[in-house]
């Protein structure tokens, strides 16, 4: 698969194949893509890779915390979209159709709450990957890289027949991940990607999500 196929085949993949991901394909996923840049070389990143029985203590504790209506703790900036920008409007349109996909009618609230479920238990992956930054570092300064390095998995993935979602839930309880996966304190919990072999079958992975057309987005200057 080259880039340009990998970079359009990514999308978020929501339910999978139970089959485990041998360790040598997820260090050597991690090895291709820590090739991503950041600033001066600083590789703000650090990983931590989960399966099991520990990843299944952390589903299911992160579960009944959200059920028990426990107030969620980010450890990383919390992105918030204006009510009437064309941010919430593209969300909002997404949601809609992972709802008509799955036959989710707007007003059930037991389905709504069970597929919202299904994020903090990593969407069944049968592995995650935590990607922490140390605590020494400024809370925003290393998203960008980190976001370089996220992007790098998901597409490094494909090369093996892996899936991804990159998904905050895993990590809006940080200190269940940290108990279980025993991550000291100093390093900060900012994202989650789920990874596994895709279900086909599911409905939600048919899901094709769109993009603005590029000259709507783009100012062209000296052209």
């Amino acid at each position: 698969m080259d880039i340009e196929e990998a970079i359009k085949a990514r999308k978020s993949i929501r339910k999978y194949k139970p089959d485990p991901v041998p360790k040598e394909i997820l260090r050597e996923i991690l090895q291709i893509a820590q090739r991503a840049p950041s600033a001066m070389n600083t590789q703000p990143w650090e990983f931590v890779v989960i399966t099991g029985e520990v990843l299944d203590n952390i589903k299911r504790v992160n579960v009944e915390k959200l059920n028990a209506g426990a107030p969620l703790q980010p450890e990383h900036l919390v992105v918030g979209w204006p009510q009437d920008s064309i941010y919430r409007q593209r969300q909002v349109e997404l949601g809609k159709e992972i709802f008509r996909l799955m036959n989710i009618p707007r007003l059930d609230k037991k389905k709504r709450e069970k597929w919202m479920e299904r994020g903090f238990r990593y969407f069944d992956a049968p592995a995650a990957i935590i990607i922490t930054a140390d605590r020494s570092l400024t809370e925003g300064g290393p998203l960008l890289d980190i976001g370089a390095v996220i992007q790098s998995i998901c597409l490094a993935a494909l090369g093996f027949g892996l899936g991804t979602c990159v998904e905050d839930q895993g990590v809006l309880y940080p200190e269940v991940v940290r108990e279980y996966a025993e991550i000291p304190d100093s390093k900060r919990l900012i994202m989650a990607i789920a990874i596994g072999y895709p279900d086909w079958d599911f409905p939600a992975n048919s899901l094709e999500s769109t993009r603005e057309k590029i000259d709507t987005i783009t100012t062209w200057c000296g052209f």
